[in-house]
This record gives structure tokens, C-alpha cells and sequence, in this order.
């Protein structure tokens, strides 16, 4: 492991892309100046000749004023958002680039093509080492993936044996990259990032948690052991053919508010969509049953539904197939419309909604092609024993249901009295089958379907893809689900809960919502004890108590499930009384809205709640908004199935429900955002059996992990993780902290950094014990027993503080602020207590540049002798990569002497006052050397190797510190003049570099058998001052 750095992850991940039938070569040997330059300048980022020759071959019937005029086009994309120019670029790939040109005395529109339609015509490179120069800035990608002279990929790798060379900082370096060669990511499609060992995939415009991922080669397995996510990656991601593909057919550039975002496909969708494209294929021509997708919800159903109907209208099996997407609902409808509304360029076609059954209809009359949105309560008849008729009997017709699950959509034939007249009804679907006689279903759904159910596979078929809770969890795509009941405390009856049956499931649940207001009779009845007066003002009590200790913690939304609209306006009501503070008539404002639907019948109470479906979108999207007012949502039916809110992270529900309905309205709170540590779902009317079942059904169906964990196993592991803290903590008496006068509460974060410090391995350790206490705790809010530890989970909130402050940590995050978990604060916790340790022990904190003897006596006599020595250290480091960070010599002897000393005294080979001592020694030491670069008459370039040729004793003995400094003068001004980019990668020019510091040494008569790696150094220096020379 030790022979592992990033040269050899480099160079293993080149010959994986070797292998694949990738070109590889060196940039440096591509420069302005290399030996076969395929550049202008450094400022290029396009292999212009390779796109110029790819446009020629690919699109040989266009003139070639044309085709110059095409690729003019490419390289002056000039919007200065870079995110605009990327999505510019990206319509030119899949949409080919307008051009016009003069025929037969006219003007004549055409296309031309980037990227030829047969993937393996396409030219692969691979270039490492790839220099570009933006703005005087030098930087250097590892990896960059061109296709016929674009460069459509980067790879930025870091060494896996190196602590702190980890896949995110290899994320940071791209941040940089973006910010200073923006240039290059004009026209990037996707990033790699990897230290060898883990790697992820994601976008121009993904955060850090939307890097993710690519778990299998060819989409028949997941691979998960034994074989390095980056040699998966390459191999599944970079085959030529899947590259072409993915960027052709699974990116999108989608609204997020006010923002655009890049989304590319997870491994789990790009193969569920290609997988079901070869199965509608074979039910086009077979038995028109093409499937049903189970993704479990929150995974990006949606989306893989989207790259489904795009890759679908482009197979040409399919003649131009007209696909038609069925909800259920019509605010689903709405939802899902919107989603794909917002993939146009995925789709390559526009979708549109049917108005109405007559609408439908004069859709369905096209000849071909097509987006058409319906819900099934369309395909209704109003006459008994009747046939819905025929609106096309074409082959090439794809019906995809959302939720194929929901039992309307059967066959089943059910008798039903109408007016006196007994006749037979049916599920939607039969009505469906009658309209498109010939038409291929493919179902998409985000829960199992019920294993009783035979209907749904009748019309569908069997699975053709399961991506399950286990997986989206452990891929990051989702996160884990946990309940709390809260039934007790609110007190609702026995015999009130034995009526939510399946009876009362049947009448509510698949009725429109203006319909359900109007049924009476048992619901009814069992409205009037859930919405009683007494039993409200206690949910909402406990709502607000509830909420307000999880916002302790926790950045983000909740949203509450009522029974009726009723319900809705009298809890709203109520919550209001005992915070008038969250109330406001701007929409804009306050933090408590209901989201129903009404009309100018329902009373004046009702009316400031009912909004146009406009203004329901504009609160949709202001409550997506996490840093929005808007914090708590009271809805019915609203928001609960396609309403992605990744800050969402809990949801109250008292409203029965069951199955599907209940397992897509408890999801909502399972979306990723930033660190969120799990959503939580709060029980007021007793749902636990129902998710009893759903877990049965999820099992039997072959779904792995649970949907729900109780909330009790984030107790227990907050409870496990605090013990952990306390046997740390054994032989250490923190209680004074929270019980003891003023000046012993301020001694008491020093003694425990003093202890942490004194234990092996102690900063690391408790940091990782701090952080998964800190989680588990804010997943574990409100509960009583978190309750118990707040203060001292608020105290080691600090300690940790306190630690990064004051002490080298490896790792250590480098945003805070950016958590969904916020800082635990206890009111006995000063802020100035957890920063200056230096004041808690009664010290001025130490200028190096000024030490004294009264310091070091002062150092001598601290309490805290390890917490000293450790902020020394820091100290000192800090000051030595500030001062000599162009002086490999002397940051290295000095990082040595330092790391020496320490080491020494963790081996009790010196004592804390003898290395403290030490360490003081190597402050003054280290302001003297900062001094030699007068005292020589050297500037800090010449010093530097001034450094490197004096590093061996017989050199400063034979020709002394002035011949030294005139070789260090005349050694700068050579290098300077002679050094270009790139130089360190190109053997020929170091080698040249290497003959001319010889000679220099040589002439001044420098020891011959030290020569050599004198000249070694100098180079090894050179490659660092060098850097900021290419910038000046």
C-alpha cells in the first residue's frame, strides 16, 4: 500500500480507459509548445483540428462555410453564466447546431452534428496532465475525457493512502478548477472524482451530496465488494457506447427555483430505462405487457420515467410511438407534468395535458408521436354495462401508469345500483384497454405492489427493475425513515382507532378531493372525534412543543396530515392562539400556511386558506426554500405523492391511512439534503399496523432494508453512541461545568481538552464519538431521553469547537455553516470560553515573532501542559506553510524537527516541560532563518535554493556562503528564463533544465559526487516556485 500515490492511481485509471479503446495521451506532449501541439495557447480547452476533421467526417453533405460557421458557434459561447453556456453546448450535442447556407439560387437551413450517431465512430482521448491557463491562472486536471476534440469529462483523483487526499478533496479541487479555468467546464458533461478506492459521479452543478455513486458495469449486478468503485466507474460509465448514450439521453437541465441544476442519471435509472425499453420492444410485438419499474420513492422515479418516454420516442422499433402518462389524481397529474415539462430536451418533443375526455380524444387522433398526460378518471362511462369507445387501435401506442399499484386500475368487473337500475362497472383500466385496444403498459412505482394483487400484473406484467430502500439509502439517494408514535399522549380512544378499517380506506381514498367533503355517515362520525375541540388544541400543543425542539437542531420543514379541511382551518386556528407570531396575510410571510383546494361556497373563515392553483405553486415553491420563513404545512391530500422537498424532515399525520397512500406520504420526509441525518414520521391517530403490513408486503415483493425504523432505534443509537462518550470521558469530572461557580466553569473546557489531548489517539477519536453522538441526538429530538443529555451534548459541541480552533485536526470539515444539523448551543457554553484557550488558562495568546522568557516561564508553570503543546504546534505550522510554503528545505526540517519533538515526548522520552521547551526553541529558530535571506543579500526565490545547494555540509565547507548565494542568483535567473509550462511533466525539457544546473554547479567548482542531488533538489524546488512564476 505504501507504493500506492496518485501517479499510480492515474496511471491505472489510463490503462482501464486503454482498455475500453481509449486513445491516451500525455498533455504536455499536446502544448502550444510540445512535440506534436495541438493548441494555440494554453488558454484553449478544445483539440480544435480533432473537432474540425470529427465535424467534416460526421457531416460531409454540409458546405464547409457551413460547417466552420458550426464550429465558430462551438468555441464562442460568450453567456457569462458558465451554467447557461454548459446547457448551450449541451443542446448543441443532442440537437445538432442551425446553420444556413446558399443552394439553387436559395437559403437553406440544415444541421450539423458533433458527435456521430454510431457511438464507436466517435474519436476517444484520453489526456493526463492537461495545463490550462485562465486569468494567470496554472492549473492542471488530472484526467480530461475529449470526444472528437471536446472535452466532455474530468477525472480528478487523489491518493487513497493519504488521510487528508480524500474524494472530497478532490471535490473542492473541481470547485476551484470551476471558479478558475471556467473555461474547460463550458463544456463538461460529467465528473469523476476518486481516491482510487471510492469514487462518485456527478455534475457541473452538483453539491457535495449529489455526488454519487456508479455501482455497476453493465446493469446486471451491483457490485459492492471486492472490486474499486473506480474501476466499476470507468468500465460502466465510460464504455464508449453507455458514454454517448448518458450524455445524449440522460442529462437535464432542470428549474429549481430561481436556479438551474444539471441532473444525470444514477446507475439505478440509466439501466431501468434501457432495461425497459427492450421490454417494451418485445410486448409491442407480444403480449403489450411491458412491465412494471419499482423504484422505491425518492430515488428519482420521476426522472427514470422521463429518460424512459425520451430514449422511447427515439427507438426506432417504435415508429414514433405516442406515449401516454396516466395518473391517478389530478394535483399527481399536475406534479408529474411538471416534471416532464421541464425535460423538453430530454423528451425531444413537448408534452401536453388533456383538458378533458374530449380533449383526450382529439390527442389521440395523431398519426404518430406525442406526450399526452391524462388521469384515468377520463377514461369513465356514464351508462351502465357500456363500452368506452375505440380512439385508436395503433400498435405503436405506450401507456405509463404512475403508481400501477392503485387498485382502479383493474380489470375487475363490480355490480353497482345507478337510479333504480342494477348494472355492472368497471376498473379504469378496462375502459382504457377499450379505448386503446392495441396500445403496450408499462407501470412505474415508488411501493411494492400488494402481493394479493393480481390485477396490476394482469395489465402490466412482472417486474422488470427493483431499486429498493436498501439500496437508495446506501447509495445516498435517500435517507432512512423513522416513526414516533405519539397516540398516547394525544389520547385518542381504542374502539375510535378500530374504525379506521379498510371499509373506511375503500370510501375515501380514491374519490376526487371535492368529493370527499361531501360524504357523510361513518366518515363523518369519525371526523367529529378526531376534529373534536379539546382533542385539537392538544395536537397542536404538542405539535408546536415537538417542533420548536427539533428546530433546535434541525434546518428544515414539517408538514401536517389533517383529515378534513375542517380539521386543516380549526388546527391551523388553534396553533395560531399559541403563536400569533407565525401568523401573516403575505404569503411570502410567516411560518404557518394550509394548502387546500375550496371554492367560493366554502365560508369566510375558509377563504384566506383557498388560493388559486397559481399561488399553491408559488407557496410550493417558497416552502421548497429552506432558508424560507415558511417552516410548517397543514394539508389533506395536497403535497403528499410527487412533492419533492429535500429540507422536509418531518411529518405529522393524523388522517387514517393505508397501503400506497400512506407508504408515498410518509417518503416525502426520505429526500437528501446536505447532512440531514433521517426524516421522522409522527403518529397522532395510530398508523403502526398499517406500516406492520407495508413492511410485509415490501418483503414479500423482494425488497431489502425497512421502509420505517422506530423511533426508538435512533434513541438506542444515541443512547450507545453517549455511553461510548462517557467511557472516553472515564477518570475525567466535567459535572462543574454545568453545577459549579463561574471561575470553575471556566476551567473546565481546558481540563477536557487537556484529557482529550492526553489520551492515545485522543483529537480523533473524540471528534468521530462527538459527530455520530451529534447526529444520533438530532434524529432523536424530541424524545424524552434526548432531552436528558442536551446540555451535554451541547458541551461536547463546544469541546469539539474548541478542538478545531485550537489544534491540527486531519479532516476536518471545511463548512459548517452548510450542515442541516446546527450547532447545539447550551447557554452555559461561552463563546469566548471555547475559542481563546490560551485566556482560559490565563495567557496571552503567543506572537512567535515576540517570545519571551516570561512566555516560556509562563508555559512551564499551565495546568494544561498537553493542550499548550498542542496549540504550539498549530502555531508553529501555521507559521511555518505560511513563511516557507516556496521553501521545501526548511518547511521540511522544520516540520521534522516539530513532529521529532512530539514524538518524543508521546514515547515519554521527554517530559511536557522539556518539549514545550523545545518547541519554543524552533520558534525562535524559524524567525531566525526568516532573517537569512537579509543577512545573504538573497530575495526568498534565491534563498530557497540557496537551501537546496547548501543541504550537504562539504559544499558550505569547500566554497562557502558567498560563493553559495552568487550560484543561487545566477541558479534563479537561468531557471527563470528557461522554465516554460508544463516543464515537470516533460522529461525531455527536465532533462535539459538538469545538463544546465550541472554546468552552473561545475563551473563554481560544487563538489562533483554531491552534484547530482544537488541538482535533484533544485529541480524538486524549481517545481514549486515555478507555479507561481507560470501565474506572475
Amino acid at each position: 500500500m505504501s507504493n500506492l500515490c496518485e501517479d499510480t492511481v492515474e496511471q491505472g485509471t489510463l490503462e482501464l480507459l486503454k482498455s475500453i479503446g481509449y486513445e491516451i495521451i500525455s498533455g504536455p506532449e499536446i502544448a502550444p509548445d510540445g512535440t506534436s501541439p495541438e493548441r494555440k495557447d494554453y488558454s484553449e480547452v478544445v483539440l480544435v483540428s480533432r473537432l474540425r476533421d470529427a465535424i467534416s467526417r460526421i457531416n460531409p453533405k454540409v458546405p464547409v462555410e457551413a460547417r466552420e460557421d458550426a464550429l465558430r458557434k462551438v468555441l464562442r459561447l460568450e453567456n457569462p453564466n458558465l451554467l447557461m453556456n454548459n446547457e448551450k453546448f449541451h443542446e448543441f450535442i443532442f440537437k445538432g447546431i442551425d446553420v444556413e447556407y446558399p443552394i439553387d439560387g436559395r437559403v437553406k437551413g440544415d444541421k450539423v452534428y458533433l458527435l456521430d450517431k454510431d457511438p464507436l465512430k466517435n474519436e476517444f482521448v484520453a489526456v493526463n496532465q492537461f495545463t490550462i491557463i485562465q486569468n494567470n491562472k496554472n492549473r492542471r486536471p488530472d484526467i480530461v475525457i475529449f470526444v472528437n476534440g471536446l472535452p466532455l469529462s474530468v477525472i480528478e483523483l487523489k491518493n487513497p493512502t493519504k488521510e487528508d487526499a480524500t474524494i472530497w478533496s478532490a471535490y473542492n479541487q473541481i470547485q476551484t478548477y470551476k471558479s478558475e479555468i471556467s473555461e474547460l467546464f463550458k463544456y463538461n458533461e460529467l465528473i469523476l472524482i476518486s481516491d482510487g478506492t471510492e469514487s462518485r459521479i456527478g455534475t457541473l452543478s452538483s453539491n457535495k451530496e449529489w455526488f454519487l455513486p456508479w455501482k455497476s458495469i453493465d446493469g446486471t449486478s451491483e457490485i459492492n465488494n471486492g472490486v474499486s468503485q473506480l474501476k466499476i466507474s470507468i468500465l460502466g460509465m465510460f464504455d464508449k457506447t453507455r458514454f454517448i448514450d448518458i450524455i445524449k439521453n440522460f442529462i437535464v437541465f432542470k428549474k429549481d427555483g430561481k436556479d438551474i441544476i444539471k441532473v444525470i442519471a444514477g446507475y439505478h435509472q440509466y439501466f431501468a430505462a434501457n432495461r425497459a425499453i427492450e421490454k417494451t420492444i418485445e410486448a409491442v410485438s407480444g403480449n403489450r405487457r411491458c412491465g412494471v419499474v419499482w423504484h422505491t420513492q425518492g430515488s428519482g422515479k420521476s426522472l427514470t420515467m422521463a429518460f424512459y418516454a425520451g430514449k422511447l420516442a427515439i427507438t426506432p422499433e417504435l415508429r414514433n410511438p405516442t406515449i401516454v402518462v396516466v395518473t391517478d389524481r389530478n394535483d399527481l397529474d399536475d406534479q408529474l407534468f411538471g416534471t416532464f415539462a421541464s425535460c423538453i430536451d430530454v423528451l425531444k418533443q413537448t408534452p401536453v395535458q388533456a383538458k378533458n375526455a374530449e380533449d383526450l380524444k382529439e390527442q389521440l387522433k395523431v398519426v404518430s408521436g406525442g406526450v399526452i398526460f391524462t388521469t384515468m378518471q377520463k377514461f369513465s362511462v356514464d351508462e351502465l354495462n357500456a363500452k368506452y369507445p375505440m380512439l385508436s387501435d395503433r400498435e405503436n401506442i405506450i401507456v405509463m401508469a404512475d403508481e400501477a399499484h392503485r387498485s382502479q386500475y383493474g380489470l375487475k368487473a363490480k355490480s353497482v345500483a345507478r337510479n333504480g337500475e342494477v348494472g355492472i362497472t368497471y376498473g379504469f383500466a378496462k375502459y382504457l384497454r377499450d379505448a386503446l385496444p392495441n396500445a403496450s403498459f408499462i407501470g412505474f412505482t415508488g411501493t411494492p405492489i400488494d402481493f394479493e394483487d393480481k390485477s396490476t400484473r394482469s395489465i402490466f406484467g412482472e417486474y422488470i427493475d427493483i431499486y429498493d430502500v436498501r439500496r437508495a439509502v446506501a447509495d445516498g439517494r435517500t435517507v432512512k425513515i423513522y416513526y414516533e408514535s405519539r397516540v398516547a399522549k394525544i389520547g385518542i380512544e381504542n374502539d375510535v382507532l378500530a374504525k379506521l378499517d379498510a371499509e373506511f380506506e375503500e370510501v375515501t381514498e380514491f374519490e376526487e378531493n371535492y368529493k370527499k367533503e361531501k360524504l357523510k355517515g361513518k366518515w363523518a362520525q369519525l371526523e367529529a372525534i378526531v376534529g373534536s375541540n379539546d382533542r385539537i388544541s392538544k395536537v397542536a400543543q404538542d405539535i408546536v412543543n415537538h417542533f420548536e425542539k427539533r428546530e433546535e437542531t434541525l434546518t428544515g420543514k414539517a408538514i401536517v396530515v389533517c383529515m378534513s379541511r375542517r380539521i386543516c382551518v380549526d388546527l391551523y386556528d388553534e396553533i395560531i392562539r399559541l403563536r400569533p407570531e407565525w401568523h401573516n396575510d403575505d404569503d411570502k410571510l410567516g411560518v404557518l400556511k394550509v394548502i387546500m383546494t375550496g371554492s367560493a361556497a366554502d365560508g369566510t373563515e375558509w377563504q384566506k386558506h383557498i388560493r388559486t392553483k397559481g399561488k399553491r405553486k408559488e407557496l410550493a415553491e417558497h416552502f421548497k426554500d429552506s432558508e424560507s420563513e415558511f417552516k410548517i404545512a397543514i394539508v389533506r391530500d395536497m403535497w403528499l405523492t410527487g412533492f419533492d422537498v429535500p429540507c422536509l424532515h418531518t411529518l405529522y399525520i393524523d388522517k387514517p391511512m393505508k397501503g400506497h397512500g400512506l407508504m408515498q406520504a410518509i417518503a416525502r420526509v426520505n429526500r437528501v439534503f446536505r447532512d440531514k441525518p433521517g426524516g421522522l414520521v409522527v403518529d397522532y391517530i395510530g398508523i403502526a399496523q398499517d406500516l406492520k403490513y407495508a413492511l410485509v408486503n415490501y418483503t414479500s415483493n423482494g425488497g431489502t432494508g425497512k421502509p420505517t425504523y422506530d423511533i426508538e432505534d435512533a434513541v438506542n443509537l444515541m443512547k450507545s453512541k453517549y455511553e461510548a462518550m462517557k467511557d472516553f470521558f472515564y477518570g475525567h469530572d466535567y459535572s462543574k461545568f454545568f453545577n459549579g461557580t463561574n471561575i470553575e466553569k471556566m476551567d473546565v473546557i481546558p481540563e477536557t481538552l487537556e484529557f482529550i489531548l492526553n489520551q492515545p489517539d485522543g483529537k480523533k477519536r473524540f471528534v468521530k464519538l462527538a459527530l455520530e453522538l451529534i447526529k444520533s441526538y438530532a434524529l432523536s429530538l424530541p424524545h424524552e431521553e434526548a432531552i436528558k443529555i442536551r446540555e451535554e451534548v451541547a458541551f461536547f459541541t463546544g469541546v469539539k469547537a474548541a478542538l478545531y480552533k485550537n489544534t491540527e485536526i486531519s479532516g476536518k470539515p471545511e463548512d459548517e455553516l452548510n450542515s442541516a444539523i446546527k450547532q447545539i448551543v447550551s447557554g452555559a457554553v461561552r463563546t469566548d470560553g471555547i475559542i481563546d484557550v490560551f485566556g482560559e488558562a490565563g495567557l496571552e495568546k503567543p506572537d512567535i515573532s515576540i517570545l519571551s522568557e516570561q512566555f516560556l516561564e509562563d508555559v512551564k508553570n499551565m495546568k494544561y501542559k498537553n493542550l499548550a503543546l498542542e496549540t504550539l504546534k498549530k502555531i508553529l505550522n501555521d507559521e511555518i506553510r505560511a513563511k516557507f510554503k516556496n521553501n521545501l528545505l526548511q518547511e521540511k526540517k522544520f516540520s521534522e524537527m516539530i513532529e521529532n519533538a512530539i514524538k518524543r515526548y508521546h514515547n515519554k522520552a521527554i517530559d511536557s516541560a522539556a518539549v514545550i521547551q523545545e518547541l519554543i526553541a524552533i520558534a525562535k529558530e524559524i524567525e531566525n532563518a526568516k532573517r537569512r535571506g537579509e543577512e545573504l543579500h538573497l530575495t526568498e526565490e534565491e534563498l530557497a535554493f540557496y537551501d537546496a545547494l547548501s543541504d550537504n555540509d562539504s559544499a558550505k565547507e569547500i566554497l562557502g556562503t558567498e560563493v553559495l548565494s552568487e550560484i543561487a542568483r545566477e541558479l534563479t535567473d537561468t531557471l527563470r528564463k528557461n522554465i516554460s509550462i508544463d516543464w515537470e511533466v516533460r522529461e525531455t525539457v527536465r532533462a535539459t533544465l538538469r545538463v544546465r544546473v550541472k554546468r552552473l554547479l561545475k563551473k563554481y567548482g560544487y563538489p562533483p559526487d554531491k552534484a547530482q542531488i544537488a541538482a535533484d533538489l533544485v529541480l524538486k524546488q524549481a517545481e514549486t516556485i515555478s507555479k507561481e512564476w507560470m501565474n506572475a
